[in-house]
């Protein structure tokens, strides 16, 4: 019980600190310009190799080390495409605000077209990792980045349909578009069915931490259910009221100052 706990804390922890370290990227990246976009995705492609690597070597580790490296590797993958969709160097063919009033399939359509490139290379990655897990001795990897590709499904349809809370403080300059294609709501259809979804999934995993039969079991399982209770989590900060950005804006830097925001003194006019 003591390493479920343990291993619950581990992807608590790797949450916050992997979200604020793409942040972090991302806006030290929009101070200096589109170059500074593309250094940083270059940047981060060795994270990349190194989570395919890692998720590769963990197929055949059914040990606890091997779950860390699988569930570290997953997230290591995940987050240089994150990066590659923040600083829009892979993103979609529409990067143009949606005009006001148009029709609801038409909204659809153009919210696809901002995100189309990004999550067709999410799919392909999950299905060439499931092909990849199946039968494996670890697919823990495997089930880690395919919980966080549902699971980013989910939000952002919810985001398309309609919710009361939308932080668009952290979205960076290349993506200034997307908040055009929201829309605030009280509730949706959606939502529901996503809570009820990541609950009965958390639950699931729960259950199989329950009647672990090793140490790597239990490690696992642990992780995939925190990780899917964050999810949840989630999912639930989009309606309530809570100032959740507190949690990353501290790591941020300050926005560049551009000349219009630097105010001369009189003496510099010679009054």
């Amino acid at each position: 019980m003591s390493m479920g706990w343990a291993a619950a804390g581990f992807a608590l922890f790797i949450w916050w600190f992997s979200t604020g370290a793409i942040l972090c990227a991302v806006k030290h990246a929009d101070r200096f310009g589109r170059r500074a976009h593309l250094r940083a995705v270059a940047l981060g492609l060795p994270l990349f190799v190194a989570g395919l690597g890692g998720f590769w070597w963990s197929l055949g580790e059914a040990s606890t080390t091997g779950v860390y490296v699988a569930f570290l590797s997953a997230l290591a993958v995940w987050g240089w495409v994150e990066l590659a969709f923040l600083t829009g160097v892979i993103t979609g063919p529409v990067a143009q605000p949606c005009p006001p009033e148009v029709p609801e399939w038409e909204r659809f359509i153009r919210a696809w077209g901002t995100i189309a490139y990004h999550e067709m290379l999410l799919a392909g990655l999950v299905v060439a990792m499931g092909l990849l897990a199946w039968g494996a001795a670890n697919p823990f990897g495997f089930f880690t980045f395919a919980l966080l590709f549902a699971a980013r499904i989910s939000a952002k349809l919810n985001l398309f349909y309609g919710v009361r809370k939308i932080n668009v403080e952290f979205l960076p300059t290349p993506l200034s578009h997307l908040p055009s294609h929201f829309r605030i709501a009280r509730l949706n259809w959606v939502f529901p069915i996503s809570i009820t979804g990541l609950t009965a999934a958390t639950w699931f995993w729960l259950e199989r931490l329950a009647g672990a039969n090793s140490p790597a079991e239990t490690a696992g399982y642990a992780l995939l259910a925190a990780l899917t209770a964050l999810a949840a989590l989630e999912h639930w900060l989009m309606v309530l009221p809570l100032p959740d950005e507190k949690l990353w804006r501290w790591m941020l830097p300050a926005p560049r100052p551009q000349r219009s925001d630097i105010k001369t003194s009189e003496d510099a006019h010679g009054l």
